[in-house]
This record gives C-alpha cells, structure tokens and sequence, in this order.
C-alpha cells in the first residue's frame, strides 16, 4: 500500500470549483442578455446606456467579468505551469498575468461605473 503523504496542497479542487462555477455564471449571465436583446433589443446608444445604466445590470455585469477573470486565471496559470518549466520564467509570467488581470478588472469597473 502506498501512502500519500498530504502537505496542505488542495490538489486542484478549488481551481476546479473555481473554473465550473465562474463557467455557470457566465453563462448565466449570457442567458440573460440574449433574452434580453430577443425581447426588447436596444435600438440605439440610449437605449444601451438605459440598459446598463440600471444597478442590477451593472452588477450583473461585474459579476460576469470577475468570474471571466478567474476563470481566465485558472486556464492562464495551468497553461503556464504546463508549458513553461524555468521557475524563474514561470513566476514572471504569473505576475504578469496577474498584473493583467488586475488592470482588466479596474478598466472594467471604470467602464460599468463611468457616468
């Protein structure tokens, strides 16, 4: 019998939790808006300036971009911990995925909150 020795790694359930729920939100959300757009589509800039200048819209909307972002994470980190083997090359591609993520993030919110 072999023994696994367990050292706190969560062995990629979290990652996996991760990427199928930011994956149902999406698609949630992507649902929505199709409906939305079959019913009562926006016919000009006003009409989309209504739409996602409601609260819920905008927080709908966040939502959606927070789970793309983690979701973008997760597939962006396990491509760079499949394919890049330096260590060195490895955290600076990290960092630098972050560091864009992050930045995604803020344009993102500047967009949904911008009056």
């Amino acid at each position: 019998m072999v023994g696994r020795l367990v050292v706190g790694a969560h062995y990629g359930v979290r990652d996996w939790l991760v990427q199928r729920g930011s994956a149902v939100i999406m698609a949630i959300y992507t649902v929505i808006l199709v409906g939305w757009m079959l019913i009562a589509p926006p016919a000009d800039y006003a009409a989309w300036k209504t739409l996602f200048g409601t609260g819920w819209m905008r927080v709908a909307t966040l939502f959606f971009f927070v789970s793309l972002l983690l979701h973008a994470w997760v597939g962006m980190r396990d491509i760079v911990m499949d394919y890049v083997k330096p260590t060195w090359l490895r955290l600076c591609a990290h960092v630098f995925i972050i560091l864009v993520l992050i930045a995604y993030a803020g344009w993102s919110v500047q967009i949904l909150w911008r009056t």
